[in-house]
């Protein structure tokens, strides 16, 4: 099960570069762009997982028995995947914010055009 999580991962990873750097029109790249952040979020959630593993809850018991810590998942990936949506979504919509005034400007989303009236 966890391979596929890595193998769509990767996947998405590549479609989201794949994406970016072939499209010309800018909101598609700005959607590469979030379909690369998907895939990195997935990445990270899987490498922090663990089968047969729960909640990193210790009692007072399993302190006491000397619970194995391989019987948890680790937190800290889906700390920073929490982390990581954030910011992505803020990113997003700066990245979007920025391709309003660069259709005001330009009246084109084409890349190229936009890059050949640079000057």
């Amino acid at each position: 099960m966890i391979t596929v999580n890595y193998i769509v991962s990767v996947f998405l990873i590549v479609l989201g570069l794949y994406t970016v750097c072939t499209k010309k029109n800018l909101i598609k790249i700005v959607l590469g762009l979030g379909i690369i952040d998907y895939g990195v979020n997935l990445l990270i959630v899987s490498i922090g997982w663990n089968d047969g593993g729960t909640a990193p809850i210790f009692t007072v018991t399993d302190l006491l028995n000397g619970v194995s810590s391989k019987f948890f998942v680790d937190p800290v990936p889906q700390a920073l995947t929490l982390t990581s949506i954030v910011i992505g979504a803020c990113v997003t919509a700066m990245a979007l914010s920025l391709v309003i005034m660069v259709y005001r400007k330009y009246k084109t989303l084409n890349a190229d055009e936009v890059r050949r009236l640079r000057g």
